[in-house]
């Protein structure tokens, strides 16, 4: 029996290339790797979020965990973030990173190769927003949010997209979720 793979995200025809939706990188295309798990926002569930968030986030300090494609990153660089640290430890992941903040001339991202988990348990670096979306039913999304609250400024929100409904562990309240296809997501805030 064949394993089913799913198929690759495609913008504008291209497949593995996403779109930055808004701000000052509106409508440039990244390209990323093909690579199990990894399955960017998509371009209406990424819209829904930054609703969520208020479109801008002049100076924010943010956090992409499990960057991957750098989608949500990117996307919040766009939008006047003032530095989000890129955590991804796979080597393809990480070049094509570097590749788009190239591009962009995002200067305001750092890209670190590193393991999500371990970082965060040696990290003391807070954020206004942390973006945890882990590869596709992985289940590190969990295991993440017990570590959250420490590195989140006060008032400061996480956003989750992961297979399974997402539940607010304690010190935490979900602000907003929904649905999108087999993927659930939520923006949490600290309490």
């Amino acid at each position: 029996m064949l394993a089913k793979r799913a198929a690759p995200h495609r913008a504008h025809g291209v497949a593995n290339r996403v779109r930055i939706i808004g701000g000052q990188y509106r409508r440039r295309l990244l390209d990323f790797p093909g690579s199990a798990g990894l399955r960017p926002t998509p371009d209406r569930v990424r819209e829904t979020l930054f609703n969520w968030l208020g479109q801008d986030l002049p100076g924010w300090n943010c956090l992409d965990l499990f960057a991957g494609s750098g989608a949500l990153g990117f996307e919040a660089a766009s939008r006047g973030a003032g530095r989000v640290v890129m955590i991804e430890r796979e080597r393809a992941a990480l070049d094509a990173l570097e590749k788009n903040r190239v591009v962009l001339g995002a200067n305001q991202v750092d890209i670190l190769r590193a393991d999500a988990l371990a970082w965060l348990a040696s990290s003391r670096e807070t954020f206004d927003l942390i973006f945890v979306d882990p590869p596709f039913d992985s289940g590190l999304a969990e295991g993440v949010l017990a570590d959250l609250a420490r590195h989140l400024k006060p008032g400061g929100q996480a956003y989750v997209e992961q297979g399974a409904a997402v539940q607010a562990p304690p010190g935490f309240i979900i602000q907003r979720s929904g649905r999108a296809g087999r993927s659930h997501f939520a923006l949490l805030i600290k309490e």
